[in-house]
């Protein structure tokens, strides 16, 4: 029997070309892998573990105020409202309050601590998107620190 068939059988050169394709596939991402940074330690973490101690102590004078320290949004006028303790307005706090969005670092805000006599404060939320801001105040009276850290989602207007 005669093989009247002149064309070459495909399997050779498509195994081939998997193998090849697999391979460089694999040095690829063995290049990619070993070019991360893989440093879990960064060259200040002692000072950042400082800030990291000095923030939980400034959290924990906040709690002992008793929940007289609070952050509220309140939607039907659009705004966040800050409460503290009466005797903080009278002693002048000072500090600051930054409007941190997690999804969007370009939309952060920074904004200054002004209270009023009676140790509020009233941030205008509708210029925000809508979603989850942190709110967080730092602020000093009479050389005692505090930090309050609160979750806030901003809703729509007429949601």
């Amino acid at each position: 029997m005669t093989n009247t068939s002149t064309g070459r059988n495909p399997w050779p050169l498509g195994v081939i070309a998997a193998f090849v394709i697999f391979i460089s596939g694999t040095v690829v991402l063995v290049v990619m892998a070993c070019s991360q940074r893989t440093d879990l330690v960064s060259a200040d973490y002692y000072e950042q573990e400082l800030k990291f101690q000095h923030r939980i102590e400034n959290t924990l004078h906040a709690k002992n105020l008793g929940g007289e320290a609070s952050i509220r949004y309140n939607p039907g006028q659009r705004s966040i409202q800050l409460q503290f303790p009466v005797e903080h307005a009278r002693q002048q706090a000072s500090g600051r309050i930054v409007l941190y969005r997690p999804s969007a670092a370009g939309l952060d805000r920074e904004l200054k601590l002004a209270l009023n006599a009676a140790g509020a404060q009233s941030l205008d939320a509708g210029g925000l998107m809508p979603g989850l801001w942190k709110v967080r105040v730092q602020w000093s009276v009479l050389g005692q620190d505090y930090y309050l850290d609160q979750s806030v989602v901003v809703r729509a207007k007429g949601s």
